[in-house]
């Protein structure tokens, strides 16, 4: 069976076609498609490369995002598909399910309309899923659909990591600590588990999901008992645009001696802070990086500040495992920076923690890049929730739950 996976982000879209077998193959397979959309602007660069073709890329003028997406689809029924109704099933990140969705879930008009209320949660994701889902509708009709949601994952959090110490009322109200990112945290602790050759409920791990959007997860038993997002994307680590945990007295100071509105601190946080807030240079982790080394003393800060709150978020999260086993890094920044991977293990060597210097800076896909003698595995582990998110709509197709 093919299945197609969205994964829209808020300045990227990724799409990958997926052949599926029975039984499963351990590790991800190589997409028979793949294509990405990189919004800047009004232009839309959009690559895509098929399994037996060379890679395509173009540039596009776009008034709105859906034209870059419908373009992108267009390639793949003309360039791929022999007919639209080879796919089987198409599957979504849906970034916040809210209270309501703990497992992958068959879209339907009712479940757009709850992903529709929550994206006042999650102001950069929600919508443009939803919008992701809609061309999905023009462009292959009456396919199934499949939402994912990366909250669901951090649901079993215990009480004292969900709950905020507001007023108790919040909590009837839906305002806890949801998690995000929780489909890539699940599968780089299940990749862990195989590369370790050991069962993963005998883990403590903690994994840090580093990308325009950052994020920590501790993980023990198989499930995530603590993580550093909460009610929003936008709490916890430095981010590329956004601000992560400020002080909330600095938000009641702009909204009353600078009469900001609501929707201007949301523009300030989301997108007017972290690496390119403190940097003036760029969200992106590599840019900072290449002007750090050019001597721009705000491209030093942005990237000692980013270090700082990494380690003091791996510190928390340790301390709630009680331990820890194996320190995983993932997604651009994680998988990518060996800088970034070298700054923020540095601090742990009373742990046992030592990294190879060589291994780290190999630019290869998963592996262990911490010395034979380290007392923590270090791994690097490649961001794979486009697979995880096609494994979802293949279990569900195989249970029959996406018939009819």
């Amino acid at each position: 069976m093919k299945v197609l996976v969205l994964n829209s982000g808020s300045s990227s879209q990724k799409s990958c076609l997926y052949e599926l077998g029975d039984p499963l193959p351990e590790s991800p397979p190589e997409p028979l498609w793949k294509g990405h959309i990189e919004w800047q602007g009004q232009r839309a660069v959009l690559e895509t490369r098929a399994a037996d073709q060379a890679p395509s890329r173009e540039e596009l003028r776009v008034d709105a995002r859906d034209e870059a997406t419908a373009h992108l689809l267009r390639a793949l029924s003309t360039g791929v598909l022999r007919e639209r109704s080879e796919i089987a099933a198409v599957g979504h990140r849906i970034v916040n399910g809210g209270s309501q969705f703990l497992e992958p879930t068959r879209i339907t008009p009712e479940v757009k309309a709850s992903i529709e209320k929550t994206a006042a949660l999650a102001p950069l994701h929600n919508r443009v899923e939803l919008e992701g889902i809609r061309m999905v509708e023009e462009a292959f009709g009456a396919v199934p659909q499949v939402a994912v949601f990366d909250t669901a994952y951090h649901r079993r959090m215990p009480e004292q990591a969900a709950i905020y110490p507001g007023p108790y009322a919040w909590v009837a109200r839906g305002i806890r600590r949801y998690g995000f990112h929780g489909i890539n945290h699940q599968y780089c602790a299940e990749r862990a588990a195989q590369l370790l050759g050991k069962r993963l409920e005998s883990l403590k791990l903690v994994t840090c999901h580093l990308g325009n959007g950052c994020s920590l997860a501790a993980i023990r038993d198989g499930h995530s008992v603590d993580t550093t997002m909460g009610f929003t994307p936008l709490e916890g680590l430095m981010m590329g645009t956004r601000s992560g945990s400020v002080d909330p007295g600095i938000l009641t100071y702009l909204l009353r001696e600078e009469k900001l509105a609501g929707e201007d601190l949301d523009r300030v946080l989301n997108q007017e802070s972290g690496l390119l807030g403190v940097s003036g240079v760029s969200g992106d982790m590599r840019q900072v990086t290449a002007a750090m080394k050019e001597g721009n003393a705000r491209a030093r800060l942005a990237f000692d500040i980013f270090v700082h709150r990494l380690r003091s978020g791996i510190g928390a999260m340790i301390a709630s495992l009680g331990g820890i086993d194996a320190l995983l890094f993932t997604a651009g920044i994680g998988e990518n920076s060996c800088e970034v991977r070298a700054a923020a293990c540095a601090n742990f060597a009373y742990l046992g923690l030592a990294l190879d210097g060589s291994k780290n800076e190999a630019p290869s896909g998963d592996r262990d890049i911490s010395s034979a003698d380290s007392g923590v595995r270090v791994l690097v582990i490649r961001a794979e929730e486009d697979w995880a998110i096609a494994k979802e709509c293949w279990k569900l197709t195989r249970a029959g739950r996406l018939s009819g």
